[in-house]
């Protein structure tokens, strides 16, 4: 059936509680077929021009299918980079490296979108996000903290491995190492927490 490999594509992310790896090889397939069909429609089309009239419907149920493949493809890239702004107000302009890992960095994605495309879309939206954080006031604000509103402005937490020395708001140095616990205030605590370093003893 036509277009069939493109709904496949959106049906995985569907099925997916969390962003799957890049599917470079059904990307490639749709890519394949959609080819295939635009050739068939150009040798019909020319056939008809020639005099025959004969072929027509098939040309516009191949034109159909490609027009639906067109859609989920990029139905499936705009899907993905969704998930991939949420990502960057959870985890902060750096991406935890399986999320990384599942990016797409293919020579060719599509015919309307090329190279790294959710590597830079993500980069240029995480850098326009700091500019516009950093324009907020004298000295910046940062819109990813607090996106609960917090029962008490500090909180205790555990280390999950040895992540070193920081310097806390008031001034104070804390050394985080595993299993160490200690009270930071919130806004200090949840990006780390978010990026799998602390977490919070409730």
């Amino acid at each position: 059936m036509f277009a069939s490999r493109a709904v496949e594509l959106i049906k995985d992310l569907q099925r997916s509680d969390t962003m799957p790896p890049f599917n470079e090889d059904g990307i490639r397939q749709v890519l394949d077929e959609m080819k295939a069909l635009y050739e068939e429609n150009h040798r019909d089309v020319n056939a008809t021009v020639a005099g025959s009239a004969d072929h027509f419907n098939a040309v516009h149920l191949r034109h159909s299918a490609l027009e639906r493949s067109k859609r989920c493809l990029l139905a499936y890239l705009f899907t993905r980079l969704k998930c991939l702004r949420d990502m960057r107000w959870d985890f902060g302009s750096i991406l935890p490296s399986e999320i990384r890992f599942y990016l797409c960095e293919p020579e060719v994605i599509c015919m309307l979108i090329s190279v790294k495309l959710e590597v830079q879309w993500f980069q240029a939206y995480s850098k326009s996000l700091g500019m516009y954080m950093h324009s907020i006031g004298r000295q910046g604000l940062d819109l990813t903290q607090n996106l609960q509103p917090p029962k008490s402005l500090y909180i205790e937490v555990r280390c999950l491995e040895d992540y070193g020395e920081i310097e806390t708001d008031d001034g104070d140095f804390l050394v985080l190492r595993k299993n160490s616990t200690h009270f930071l205030p919130r806004g200090q605590a949840e990006p780390l927490i978010r990026q799998g370093i602390l977490e919070h003893i409730s």
